[in-house]
C-alpha cells in the first residue's frame, strides 16, 4: 500500500470512528431527553444519530468496495475498533428508538407527542 493510499485508508477509518461515536452519543442523549419527557428533543437527537450513521456507513461501504473481499486492505486494530463502534452505534440507535417509544406511551397523561 502506497503512503498516500495508507493515509486515505486511515482518514476513512477515523471518519468512520468519529461518526459512529457521534451517533452513539446522540442516541444516548435522546434516551436521556425522553426520560425527561422531552420527545421533540429526543427525536432531534435520533435524527442526528441517523445522519451520523449514514455518513459512517458510507465510509464502511467505501472500505468494503476497496477491499472487494480480496484482502487488499490491512485489517488493523483501529479498523476492527471502528467497525465495532459502528455496529454498537447502530444497535444503540435501534434500541433507543424502541425505548423512547415506551417512554412516550407511558408519559404522564398518555402523551403521544
Amino acid at each position: 500500500m502506497t503512503e498516500n493510499k495508507r493515509l486515505d485508508f486511515e482518514d476513512v477509518i477515523m471518519l468512520l470512528l468519529v461518526q459512529a461515536g457521534a451517533a452513539r452519543s446522540a442516541a444516548l442523549t435522546a434516551l436521556r431527553q425522553a426520560r425527561e419527557y422531552d420527545f421533540i428533543g429526543a427525536q432531534q437527537q435520533l435524527s442526528d444519530a441517523k445522519e451520523s450513521i449514514v455518513i459512517a456507513h458510507k465510509q464502511q461501504t467505501a472500505l468494503i468496495s476497496e477491499d472487494a473481499g480480496s484482502g487488499k486492505l490491512p485489517v488493523t486494530l483501529v479498523l476492527v475498533h471502528a467497525q465495532d463502534h459502528l455496529m454498537n452505534a447502530m444497535l444503540i440507535q435501534d434500541l433507543a428508538s424502541e425505548i423512547i417509544e415506551l417512554y412516550r406511551r407511558t408519559a404522564p397523561g398518555g402523551s403521544h407527542v
